[in-house]
């Protein structure tokens, strides 16, 4: 059986970490708090991050990335951002042909590099997975459903990750495109924004609707574009991650962008947070890669531009209704 240990000891690196550590199986888990480790440990709780969620005592939590070294698969939990440094952490004591499974879901902000690009340069012995999908940390703590996608080229070491990870509650699915998981993690936080501004201005569920279903062009024509398959973005890591970040109270981005539709700014949103909100910290890198590739993305566009305040959101709103008609199935990269 595969031993497996979490980096990352927020909300979902916790609950992974008490999903991994089911039937009493060891599970290491890295935090960067120190009250974070001395919690799991002491009390079997992480209190700041995932309150009310008993653990078991096989989950032990470390400040040495050292200690997960010994784990043939190392779920990698970290803001998406912060996943470079983590994982040069762990170059030096991980195996060759140890599977690093990519569990945040961004773009790097100064690279525009894909999370599999990251560890591709500073991990290159490592094996590269994506565990993507709708899925609310709180909820796979509870044993709620999930259904997940895990994308791996060794279809082989996939199905024995699943096997590892897999419940009757939480349901991960294999597939080859590590590139389309990732590009639908990545989109749906930026998507969810422009979803919350909606709501916050009050324009409907109409309009939400539609700035759903146009999103996912925009997600498709940029997958399309870096090789993804169309399944995989029509999928759980696509499709199903997008309606359920773009529709949830639960979710970070949509309650971000909520916030400023109701007239908060970025910075005073973002410094009084908890958690991290990946889609305000992705949507320029996300621009930056889309323009590179010639692909049209204006929704995306648009919450960049507000969160840099280029834009207030009533001129973002204007521009997109004053786009030209266009067919709505023509998936081209200037569609």
């Amino acid at each position: 059986m595969l031993t497996v240990a979490v980096a990352g000891g927020g909300a979902w690196g916790t609950a992974l970490g008490k999903l991994a550590a089911a039937g009493g199986a060891p599970v290491r888990l890295w935090a960067r708090e120190p009250e974070v480790v001395a919690d799991i440990n002491e009390h079997h709780e992480n209190r700041r991050f995932l309150p009310g969620i008993a653990l078991p005592a096989s989950l032990k939590a470390t400040s040495s990335l050292k200690e997960l070294a010994a784990a043939n698969a190392i779920l990698l939990v970290t803001p998406a951002q912060h996943l470079r440094a983590v994982a040069a952490g762990l170059a030096l004591h991980i195996a060759p042909g140890t599977a690093l499974v990519i569990c945040a879901k961004g773009i790097e902000q100064t690279t525009f590099a894909l999370m599999s690009e990251v560890l591709a340069q500073v991990v290159p012995h490592a094996l590269p997975a994506v565990l993507s999908g709708p899925s609310f940390a709180g909820e796979v703590a509870q044993g709620l459903p999930t259904a997940v996608t895990l994308a791996i080229a060794d279809r082989a070491l996939g199905m024995k990750l699943v096997n590892r990870l897999g419940q009757a509650t939480f349901r991960p699915y294999v597939s080859d495109d590590v590139v389309g998981a990732q590009i639908g993690g990545a989109v749906k936080n930026v998507l969810a924004i422009a979803c919350g501004i909606v709501d916050g201005v009050g324009l409907g569920h109409s309009a939400r609707a539609a700035l759903i279903t146009r999103g996912l062009a925009e997600m498709t024509r940029l997958g399309l574009a870096l090789g993804a398959h169309i399944e995989t973005l029509m999928g759980l890591s696509g499709l199903g991650d997008l309606v359920l970040t773009c529709t949830s109270g639960q979710s970070r981005n949509y309650s971000f962008g909520l916030a400023l539709g109701q007239g908060g700014s970025p910075q005073a949103l973002l410094s009084g947070r908890e958690s991290v909100v990946e889609g305000a910290f992705t949507a320029s890198a996300l621009v930056s890669l889309s323009k590179r590739h010639g692909v049209e993305m204006p929704i995306s566009i648009a919450v960049e531009q507000v969160l840099a305040q280029q834009l207030t959101i009533a001129e973002a709103v204007d521009g997109l209704l004053r786009r030209p008609f266009t067919e709505e199935h023509k998936i081209t990269p200037s569609s």
